[in-house]
């Protein structure tokens, strides 16, 4: 039996620890690795590109290291959790490490988009294969078809995180914000201990990583990093719908997620190839249009703050009406940076 309140008590405490203790790990690792990977999985600029010069990206390996690493020991050292828990929790672990792989040989070598496809469709399918058997999200639908539709989703999710690393820092101005808010809403009993020690680990790992890639970034976090946040996001949200706070687990994505999927739509209608690489997301759009890299960063952090907001709203309160709203607001919250970046700089 899982002792889900002292579990809960004991990592709300270590909390800060857990953040800092990752924060370090992270951006240690960058500083160690440094003169060994300085130019190691070079991005090389392109026409499609918003950097100009040959910039190492293998940052990922310091950021999903720490991830990884400081989660997995505070999980081993919470006998609260119980050993199915820790099993689960392992399990996802495991396949964050698959995509660190697949990234890496992406950023080196540049995969076809079919084994690329292969080697997420297989992490997610263990990250839906980990999740409790009880969980549902959508109880109306054929368990089957719930699960098929939460690999689709989460592959999905696994490439719109790695779509939208496309300037500097705006990775951090989301998975920052979406990991505080999984945070808050983990200590208020929302996610299971072990989601709530693997958000607050993700935290630090990626503020780690911030300062080495404020623009002009030294470092980018490469397919090798983003890959596999976007995949512990995934499992993190899909734990949070599953407790019954489906509006909270939409809200914290929503900016990224609505630029990525309304991009891909529109490309889609317009008949251009989706497989290939593009500078159509929204903030591309606000960059090209006269935007500074900091002032794009800005409207997004500050989006996803009010995201955040009504997340945490709408898990406290906790009723049908409150989420909708919630919903509702946020979605009128997003629109406003996309139609902006879309119009370019007055």
């Amino acid at each position: 039996m899982i002792d889900h309140a002292n579990a809960w008590q004991t990592i709300g405490l270590l909390g800060p620890a857990i953040v800092l203790a990752t924060l370090a790990v992270s951006a240690g690792l960058i500083l160690i690795l440094k003169p060994l990977f300085g130019r190691f999985a070079l991005a090389v600029p392109t026409a499609r590109s918003s950097h100009r010069s040959l910039t190492p990206q293998w940052g990922g390996l310091a950021v999903v290291a720490a991830a990884l690493g400081v989660s997995g020991l505070v999980l081993t050292l919470s006998p609260q959790l119980g050993h199915e828990a820790l099993a689960r929790t392992f399990q996802v672990l495991l396949a964050a490490l698959l995509l660190v792989g697949v990234g890496l040989v992406d950023d080196m070598r540049h995969l076809t988009p079919a084994p690329k496809f292969l080697g997420q469709a297989i992490a997610v399918a263990l990250v839906v294969a980990a999740l409790p058997e009880g969980l549902r999200i959508v109880p109306v639908l054929p368990w089957w078809v719930e699960r098929g539709l939460m690999l689709v989703g989460g592959v999905w999710f696994v490439n719109l995180v790695n779509f939208m690393d496309g300037i500097d820092w705006i990775v951090v101005a989301e998975v920052v914000p979406v990991t505080v808010g999984l945070a808050i809403v983990g200590a208020l009993g929302a996610l299971p201990p072990e989601g709530l020690v693997v958000a607050l680990a993700v935290l630090g790992a990626v503020l780690g990583f911030a300062p080495f890639n404020r623009p002009v970034a030294q470092l980018f976090l490469g397919d090798m990093g983003s890959l596999p946040v976007g995949l512990l996001l995934t499992w993190l949200l899909v734990l949070l719908a599953g407790a019954g706070h489906w509006a909270a687990a939409l809200l914290l994505p929503l900016y990224f997620a609505a630029d990525a999927t309304v991009t891909l739509l529109r490309r889609l209608l317009a008949g251009e190839p989706v497989w290939e690489a593009h500078r159509t997301h929204y903030y591309q759009r606000a960059a090209d249009g006269g935007w500074s890299n900091i002032e794009i960063v800005a409207r997004v952090f500050a989006v996803n703050l009010g995201l955040v907001a009504l997340a945490v709203a709408s898990v406290l309160a906790n009723a049908l009406a409150a989420s909708i709203v919630a919903v509702l607001l946020g979605a009128a919250l997003v629109a406003w940076p996309m139609a902006t970046f879309a119009r370019g700089k007055r």
